[in-house]
């Protein structure tokens, strides 16, 4: 049921948009061409290792570096006393309860989680550096750790930060208590669950790195690193190494994946900045998986109490959460918008549910700083909503497809009770198609069979909704935002006639060379051959708002729509300037301009853009040239949604859990490369499936992590993964001009609860209605042991 891939050259320039056209960046990522992070190499460059923390939760009594400082070929070494930068790392998101903390770069007084920096190492060569890393002797005071957010919370927790009394870094709500609470006293049933979203490790192909060059002459500083937003990098760095922003360039070469962790602002890239300010020569860090395991931002981290209520005749009236969310030791540059603003507002799902209220309470402790993961916030509302919805079937004894049915939104826009407004949809359709797509009839049929032979099949689905492209941006900054969420682009024509589109995205895996080039070739009708894509260079691009939350297609590309309608306009202009006749009697269809009535008379937008360079013949008090600017910003989020289902066969003697079917059924509006979607729902499903049976992070009751490498942290292997039966609908979008949605973590947002769902579906006759991630086989099996099975369904 996949996708073909065409090339390019097949097809008709006017299906250009919504062609699954071959992506044009594989070969070089195939073939070695592509250049990464640590592809680069300068004259005289050295490199770059940090001392980090042996401990999680520790007193600083001593640095001393001298034995490090005496190697041969190591060129400086620096700790927090050496710095005279502000040195550090802001917030960029705040809410109205928040704690903000102190959060160096280098710690000099306390350090707050194992692999907190210390010091850095310059040295002429990699290994060198490192061993000399391992030379520097630090002096512990270790105090207690605490690495659970309810731990965190309670009243003997040690303390993290002076600044946060009881370790609570906000305490954040929305919905209507009231109005909530009195619909849970009305209603006919509560359902209620505990539940947690576990702790993940980000798992790009290529871990952080940063190259980082200065002209002394010139104060000019250029920083080359794996970075999803280069522009935002740009503006925090300025302020933390306290160098000109105008000044700085940051340069994002090709990137290995990011899912989120690559956008935030880390210490280490600063610090490999300030080493190259320091040395006066190009400096290179490169991180090791170990480290990444360490210090990368880790994602979820809740643990909630959820309730819903219903009534006998299967109606939702109202959702109850209240969730204790882990942030990590510090905060990171986003953390207080995940777990509320894109967590909490995602609650009503699919459902028109009257009522609901969440509390969120964001818990200081010693791992990692918790922030953006792919999905970030949605995969955990989506989590809860899909559990409560099966559990509430399974309490009223009625069928999930059909309770979720009966209790979606049918009419749009629709407006929920916790602040969004869902842009469009149909969520009947997807529905209808993956139970056909999995005959669910005669799936039940085989169930009940199956389980008189005493096997347990299950069925698990997942109604998920999912917000991206954030917006408009006055919005997003009453919201507590600390930067606009519009986008740029900048569309140019060439005297030959060929373009070349920048883009303030900035992609790292996505196709955005591809799409961004079929959205341009459509709007100016010219070959997509002639269309090249430029983003991730902020000495390149205007200004621009990064790659995350599925904004790129829905904002970015829309940018690019609305720069190329005004070269559209101004080339109008010039072509009826040229046929001597009004611009009104002009019309453009597949880049040519022709005159009403009369098709023959006509030109090409391609010659007139040689003519707009020409300048001998242009309409009096026009400039020469043809290129076009725009700042988007959209008039609000869009809401991609689907239906998946898992099909599974669990043994109760082993836990072991094998996957029959895996179906995805989704809608993102429409599709400017179909295969591109299903690539990114296959990735995403990975992802999800990955946290659902595998994945999570591990800590000793010290705060020390147990799953510090891919030996201790499972990460699927392919053949673990399900094959994935892949469908769509459409349902545009009517807030931007192409009618899109996004679908970068839709996957990831779908399928944990589909694989739970199915799960506890199988052991329904165990009497297990939940079981929390990652469902390992050991925990499976301890969750059937309890109880015996007669091979009639019967208990024993």
């Amino acid at each position: 049921m996949g996708v073909e891939s065409k090339d390019a050259a097949e097809v008709d320039a006017a299906d250009i948009l919504g062609s699954a056209i071959e992506r044009r960046e594989d070969p070089a990522l195939l073939t070695g061409d592509a250049e990464y992070t640590d592809d680069i190499q300068l004259p005289r460059m050295c490199h770059v290792a940090i001392k980090r923390s042996r401990h999680a939760h520790a007193a600083i009594e001593g640095i001393d570096t001298s034995a490090a400082e005496e190697m041969d070929g190591v060129v400086d070494v620096f700790t927090a006393e050496d710095l005279d930068v502000p040195g550090k790392l802001p917030v960029g998101w705040l809410l109205d309860t928040l704690k903000q903390v102190d959060h160096p770069i280098l710690a000099s007084e306390r350090v707050r989680y194992q692999g907190d920096a210390l010091a850095v190492v310059v040295a002429e060569e990699r290994y060198l550096a490192h061993d000399a890393v391992g030379r520097i002797e630090v002096d512990y005071d270790i105090l207690d750790a605490v690495t659970d957010p309810a731990d965190a919370l309670a009243d003997d927790a040690p303390a993290l930060h002076d600044d946060a009394a009881g370790n609570v870094a906000f305490d954040w709500e929305i919905g209507d208590r009231e109005a909530t609470d009195a619909a849970f006293e009305d209603a006919d049933h509560v359902v209620g669950l505990d539940l947690e979203n576990q702790l993940l490790i980000p798992n790009a192909m290529e871990p952080r790195a940063a190259v980082a060059e200065y002209n002394p002459s010139e104060n000019e500083l250029a920083v080359h690193m794996t970075t999803q937003n280069p522009h935002l990098h740009r503006l925090l760095m300025s302020g933390v190494i306290d160098h000109p922003e105008h000044k700085l360039r940051v340069r994002a070469p090709d990137v290995g994946g990011g899912f989120g962790s690559k956008i935030h602002h880390y210490a280490d890239e600063a610090l490999v900045a300030i080493a190259a300010k320091r040395v006066e020569r190009p400096v290179k860090w490169q991180a090791t998986r170990t480290e990444t395991y360490l210090t990368d931002a880790q994602g979820r981290g809740h643990q909630t109490h959820a309730e819903i209520a219903v009534d006998d005749d299967g109606t939702i009236q109202g959702l109850r959460v209240d969730t204790k969310a882990n942030l990590g030791a510090y905060l990171s540059t986003f953390a207080p918008s995940v777990p509320t603003y894109l967590y909490g507002t995602l609650l009503s799902g699919q459902y028109d549910i009257p009522t609901i209220h969440c509390a969120v309470e964001g818990a200081f402790t010693n791992v990692p700083p918790v922030d953006a993961y792919r999905g970030a916030g949605r995969p955990e509302a989506s989590f809860v909503v899909e559990r409560l919805v099966t559990l509430a079937a399974r309490e009223l004894g009625e069928d999930p497809a059909e309770f979720r049915r009966q209790n979606f939104v049918r009419e749009f826009p629709h407006e929920t009770p916790v602040a969004v407004v869902y842009d469009s949809g149909d969520y009947e359709k997807p529905l209808d198609r993956a139970l056909e797509m999995l005959d669910y009839e005669e799936f039940r049929e085989r169930q009940a069979e199956a389980r008189e032979e005493g096997r347990y099949l299950g069925v698990g689905f997942s109604a998920y909704i999912e917000a991206c492209g954030l917006a408009p941006s006055e919005l997003a900054g009453q919201l507590g935002a600390q930067a606009g969420l519009w986008e740029s682009s900048l569309v140019r024509f060439h005297p030959s006639g060929t373009v070349t589109a920048y883009v303030g995205t900035s992609g790292h895996g996505q196709g955005h060379q591809t799409t961004f080039a079929q959205i341009v070739a459509n709007e100016l009708g010219i070959d997509y051959d002639d269309v090249e894509v430029v983003e991730g260079d902020t000495d390149e691009i205007p200004q621009g708002m990064g790659t995350y939350g599925s904004r790129s297609a829905a904002v970015g590309g829309s940018a690019l729509v609305k720069s190329s309608e005004k070269l559209v306009e101004k080339s109008r202009e010039i072509a009826a300037h040229q046929l001597e006749v009004a611009s009104e009697d002009v019309e453009f269809e597949r880049g040519e301009f022709s005159v009403t009535g009369a098709p023959d008379r006509s030109i090409h937008i391609q010659a007139v853009a040689q003519q707009s360079y020409l300048a001998h013949d242009l309409p009096e008090g026009m400039e020469p040239g043809l290129e076009a600017t725009s700042f988007y910003d959209p008039e609000n989020f869009v809401f991609p949604f689907g239906v998946h289902a898992a099909v599974v066969e669990v043994d109760p003697a082993s836990g072991e859990i094998d996957f029959e079917r895996y179906v995805a059924v989704d809608d993102v509006g429409n599709q400017i490369n179909p295969k591109i979607v299903e690539g990114q729902i296959h990735g995403g499903v990975a992802q999800g499936v990955g946290q659902a049976l595998y994945e999570g992070a591990e800590y000793e009751s010290n705060g020390q992590l147990l799953t510090g490498s891919m030996q201790d942290y499972t990460v699927p292997k392919a053949v673990q993964i399900p094959s994935m039966e892949t469908d769509s609908t459409v349902t545009p979008s009517p807030v931007n001009p192409l009618g899109v949605k996004g679908v970068g973590e839709a996957g990831t947002i779908a399928a944990p609860q589909a694989v739970v769902n199915a799960v506890c579906d199988a052991l329904e006759p165990f009497d297990v209605d939940h079981i929390d991630m990652p469902l390992k086989a050991e925990t499976v099996w301890r969750a059937t042991s309890e109880t015996t099975v007669a091979t009639d369904g019967g208990e024993e």
